[in-house]
C-alpha cells in the first residue's frame, strides 16, 4: 500500500512536524507499505510541487497528514484531500477547524456541560486596549497570574504566563502576532493530566492509560522549551490516579471527542486543581507524533507499539474510505 506522509507547513510547528513525519515515514516502513514523504515547506509551498502532490496524492491509499497547527489542523488540508478523493488520517474538516480554535472548542464544550479553563478571548480593539482587558478580566472573576495564548496555535508558542498587569500588553501582543484571537484564562494550579483518543477501524474508540506531564522546573510553565529542549521535563505514564478520576477523565475524553465530531485520534489535555473539578485545556486533533511524544507514549503503555498505533491510523482511514 501506497501512503502518502504529508509534512512541515507554514505553521510556527514545522519543525515538529518535520519529526512528527519522519517517525511515522519510518514505522510505514515497517509495516511493509511504500511511504511516499511530502513535505510543505515553512512558505507554505509544495516541496514537489503543487501538481505533482496532487498526483502523487492520488496514487496512494491513504494519506497521513502529520501537520500541527494552522494549516494542517484546522481543516484545510483535510478539505484539499477530499476534494482529491484521498482517504486520510484523522479529523474532518469542521473537528478540525474548530479542535485548532481555542474559543470554539471551550464554548462548544461548556454548551455541552464539559468543564473548560476559565477566561476571556480579546478581538478587534481590545488587542491594543489593556484597560478594556483587563474590564474584561474582573468581569469573568480572573486574577493574576493568567496565561495569555493565540486563539489557533500549538507547542505553547505565542503563550505567556503573566503575573501583573505591566507585563499584559506585551503578552497580548505576541499572542496577536499568531492569531487575532487572543485568549486570557486562569492560571490553573494543579496537575498537568493528558488523554490518548484513537479510533479502531471497527469503529471503537478508547483512550490509552492517562500521562501527567512535570514540567521543567526552571521552566515558567510547560513552554515549548520544556516540551522540546528539556532533559528534565519528566512524563509519567500510567499517572498516578485515583480510580473514580482515572475514569472520570477517560469518560470526559471521550465525550470531547464525540461532541466535536473527531475522528482518527486526538489529545485531550486536563488540568487537575488541587481542589475542584477537572476542566479541558485543550484538544489536539493531530498532536506531536514522534516515537518520543505523549501519545505514543500513552499507547506503549497499554501494550501497543509506535508502529501499531500507525497501522491502526492506516487501517481505519481505510476503513472510513
Amino acid at each position: 500500500m501506497k501512503v502518502a506522509v504529508v509534512m512541515g507547513g507554514n505553521s510556527p510547528e514545522h519543525q515538529v512536524s518535520l519529526a512528527s513525519g519522519r517517525g511515522i515515514a519510518k514505522a510505514v516502513e515497517l509495516l511493509g507499505h511504500t511511504a511516499i514523504p511530502l513535505v510543505i515547506d515553512a512558505d507554505g509551498n509544495w516541496v514537489d510541487g503543487q501538481h505533482e502532490a496532487i498526483e502523487i496524492l492520488q496514487a496512494c491509499a491513504v494519506a497521513i497528514p502529520a501537520l500541527h497547527g494552522e494549516g494542517g489542523e484546522d481543516g484545510r488540508i483535510q478539505g484539499f484531500l477530499e476534494q482529491l478523493k484521498v482517504p486520510y488520517v484523522g479529523s474532518g474538516i469542521a473537528a478540525g477547524a474548530v479542535g485548532l480554535d481555542k474559543h470554539l472548542t471551550k464554548a462548544i464544550l461548556a454548551a455541552h456541560g464539559i468543564p473548560v479553563t476559565p477566561g476571556v478571548t480579546l478581538r478587534g480593539r481590545d488587542l491594543i486596549d489593556t484597560e478594556a482587558a483587563l474590564q474584561q478580566l474582573k468581569s469573568a472573576g480572573l486574577e493574576f497570574p493568567v496565561f495569555v495564548k493565540p486563539g489557533n496555535g500549538g507547542s505553547s508558542f505565542g503563550v505567556t504566563r503573566v503575573t501583573d498587569q505591566a507585563s499584559l500588553e506585551a503578552a497580548i501582543a505576541d499572542a496577536a502576532i499568531i492569531d487575532p484571537h487572543v485568549l486570557i484564562e486562569r492560571a490553573m494550579v494543579g496537575r498537568e493530566i493528558d488523554l490518548a483518543v484513537l479510533e479502531f477501524p471497527d469503529g471503537r474508540v478508547e483512550t490509552a492509560p492517562a500521562l501527567e506531564i512535570h514540567a521543567d522546573p526552571e521552566q515558567p510553565f510547560f513552554n515549548a522549551t520544556a516540551k522540546y529542549d528539556s532533559s528534565t521535563t519528566r512524563f509519567v505514564v500510567p499517572a498516578p490516579l485515583e480510580a473514580g478520576l482515572a475514569e472520570r477523565l477517560r469518560r470526559t475524553a471521550l465525550d470531547v471527542f464525540e461532541v466535536l465530531g473527531c475522528a482518527g485520534l486526538a489529545r485531550v489535555d486536563f488540568f487537575v486543581p488541587r481542589d475542584g473539578e477537572p476542566v479541558v485545556n485543550e484538544i489536539n486533533t493531530f498532536p506531536g507524533f514522534t516515537p518520543a511524544s505523549q501519545f505514543p507514549r500513552m499507547w506503549a503503555a497499554a501494550g501497543m507499539s509506535y508502529a501499531e498505533v500507525v497501522d491502526t491510523l492506516i487501517r481505519t482511514a481505510a476503513a472510513r474510505g
